[in-house]
């Protein structure tokens, strides 16, 4: 059996947008692409509200940083034979980056992590697949609008920048904006049948990357 690391955020973690809680676990889209591989993989959902690529944040009780967790998540569930990276939105807000450049380099520093990692029992790294949030857009949220209202159009070249850096270092790449919007209830996050669209999305690509 195969195992698949689906590393995220709240897109990932499945907050519902409108302030209405978790969806239901079989509307996460780690749940539905479990669902989709079957018996032939397990697929490993960590997902944090808030967790960046790269970039402190201190208004939570957990560590958001992505890079700075991400050896502790490697070494509890290896081995590993692909690693799905959905971030990106969080770097959008203001006091972080705000700027799509950076997350690139913070996806470049995850897929780094992940390749030097010291796996145990001399396991090898796994495959990667860098996923491209969908993309920010405009809300009537007053207090997600101040977050993410200015990243909306940074936001926005985020896919072009993780397909190109998926080309030049060797990882698969999936865009799900190509199959998911956020809602306009808050901007970011997404109701469940988007949710689960990514799921769906994302299969194919990592039944061909697994070898199923």
């Amino acid at each position: 059996m195969k195992t698949v690391l689906c590393y995220g955020d709240s897109l990932t973690w499945g907050f519902s947008p409108g302030g209405s809680g978790r969806h239901a676990y079989g509307d996460r889209w780690p749940s539905v692409l479990q669902a989709g591989l079957g018996d032939a993989a397990l697929v490993i959902p960590e997902g944090l509200n808030g967790r960046t690529t790269i970039f402190d944040d201190y208004a939570a009780g957990a560590d958001r940083n992505g890079a700075r967790i991400l050896p502790t998540i490697l070494m509890t569930h290896t081995p590993v034979d692909l690693v799905i990276i959905m971030l990106g939105s969080n770097d959008m807000k203001p006091w972080f980056a705000a700027h799509a450049q950076a997350s690139k380099q913070g996806m470049q520093r995850l897929v780094d992590i992940i390749r030097g990692h010291d796996y145990p029992l001399d396991d090898d790294p796994p495959d990667i697949l860098l996923a491209a949030p969908p993309v920010l857009c405009e809300t009537a949220d007053p207090d997600f609008a101040a977050m993410f209202g200015p990243g909306i159009a940074q936001s926005k070249m985020l896919a072009t920048l993780y397909s190109d850096l998926a080309d030049e270092i060797g990882c698969g790449f999936f865009d799900a904006g190509s199959v998911a919007q956020a809602s306009p209830l808050d901007g970011v996050h997404l109701d469940a049948e988007n949710t689960r669209a990514i799921g769906r999305g994302i299969e194919p690509v990592a039944r061909m990357m697994l070898g199923l």
